[in-house]
């Protein structure tokens, strides 16, 4: 493949944006190289400047679960932008839209729309310490709750120490009420309430990780999230931002059975345009300003064309139920990749729940941080670009899921496996 067009525009990015994006994510510094700019997308498919075609697996991280530019979600943006594209001021939609997602998650009961999911979890900690009127919330190594200061934190030297910065521009005074904590591990729970119980506010948490690849929590861990934080009178929060309506119609709570106080959501909610909401109990949300004196504001809040998309997809969801399919072709990609791995002779894992999954190259289940962070990202790294060549679009990191779309084929799926399968093959005789 040829990326001259691709080239030229990054030149010109980097003169424009710092370090020629606008979101660190689509630099390509996991897997090397620069980006690729894209034309258009239809389907499962995204065409790059350059004109070459890719079956996609990234799916604009993740919220485009009915392929892109489904027919159904561009008639509803098409409807409401002759409407008008902002008003400032209540819509119907924000209402319906609202109204999908507590039929959805039983444990919404209110719905507060915001504009990202970032957006969505700050103001989730936020109402979590205003409520409870404590200052800690506890989060786990390799969760990624947006670029909130307070959760952009490294941990401490032991399961029950506060987390110290890891980005230039958050304070230590910031990030001294973060506690992190191993994933997985309900031990480290449970001690980290013992010491601190009657000042953790809440606790944060993927209850299925999308951001050190995708790495499903144990049944033990949820028992003990379902638990302590209630013991205690903290509040559990789902960061659901990935998982909701992605696993399921009702996120990783419906599969799980765990309901959490709050729940924060983001992507598929938006159909592909930026939004993000949380939500949980009535009397929790209700010390949202103006019911209450927790603040949060957004003058963007329950745009009509974010919640025109974001109803159009959630309708195509309920209404069609493509679950079962994406479930199948899931674990048809699923199992081909983890078979490519192993004829190759190369250490390969695959994790998956629903319709994402990851690759890990590594000789262990990924459970966590720890293990995840010995992967070899130098062969994921090769595997990506080898596979872009061969017309397959994926993470262009080792610790990003990738999705699988209403609008993939079985031929696809297929392609897909037999790229993967000549790659590592081709890559495993090298090394020999």
């Amino acid at each position: 493949m040829r990326f001259e067009k691709s080239h030229l525009a990054f030149a010109r990015a980097k003169e424009l944006m710092p370090g020629g994006v606008n979101s660190p994510a689509r630099a390509f510094g996991g897997v090397g190289g620069e980006p690729i700019f894209f034309d258009r997308a239809e389907g499962a498919h995204l065409f790059d400047l350059d004109g070459n075609r890719y079956i996609d697996f990234v799916g604009s991280w993740g919220p485009m679960i009915l392929g892109h530019a489904h027919p159904d979600v561009v008639g509803a943006l098409q409807t409401a932008i002759r409407r008008g594209t902002s008003f400032g001021a209540p819509t119907l939609a924000e209402n319906e839209l609202a109204e999908l997602i507590r039929e959805a998650m039983p444990s919404i009961e209110k719905v507060r729309l915001v504009n990202s999911g970032t957006e969505a979890t700050m103001s989730a900690i936020r109402l979590a310490r205003g409520y409870t009127g404590r200052p800690m919330i506890v989060k786990f190594a390799g969760n990624y709750h947006g670029h909130v200061d307070s959760l952009l934190v490294a941990a401490g030297s032991s399961a029950a120490t506060l987390g110290a910065p890891n980005s230039p521009g958050v304070t230590a005074g910031t990030a001294a009420d973060t506690l992190v904590l191993k994933y997985n591990d309900p031990q480290a729970l449970e001690n980290a309430f013992a010491v601190h119980g009657d000042r953790i506010a809440g606790v944060i948490v993927e209850p299925v990780v999308g951001n050190m690849g995708c790495v499903v929590s144990t049944a033990e861990f949820r028992e003990a999230l379902r638990r302590l934080p209630r013991q205690y009178g903290a509040l559990l929060i789902f960061d659901e931002v990935m998982t909701g309506f992605r696993v399921a119609y009702g996120g990783a709570q419906a599969i799980f059975g765990v309901p959490p106080d709050l729940t924060t959501l983001g992507k598929i909610i938006g159909g592909g345009l930026p939004v993000g909401a949380y939500g949980g109990r009535a009397e929790i949300m209700d010390h949202i300003l103006p019911a209450g004196k927790v603040f949060q504001a957004g003058t963007l809040s329950g745009n009509p064309l974010a919640t025109a998309a974001g109803i159009a997809t959630l309708k195509v969801l309920r209404d069609s139920n493509p679950y079962p399919r994406l479930e199948q072709l899931s674990g048809r990609l699923a199992a081909g990749l983890e078979s490519a791995a192993r004829t190759a002779g190369v250490a390969g894992r695959v994790a998956a729940i629903g319709s994402m999954m990851t690759l890990f190259f590594s000789d262990q289940p990924v459970t966590d941080w720890d293990v995840a962070s010995r992967c070899d990202t130098r062969r994921y790294a090769r595997y990506f670009w080898d596979m872009i060549a061969r017309g397959i679009y994926l993470p262009c990191s080792q610790y990003e899921a990738l999705f699988v779309s209403a609008a993939h084929s079985e031929a696809d799926i297929d392609a897909t496996i037999l790229a993967a399968g000549e790659v590592l093959q081709e890559e495993a005789a090298a090394e020999r």
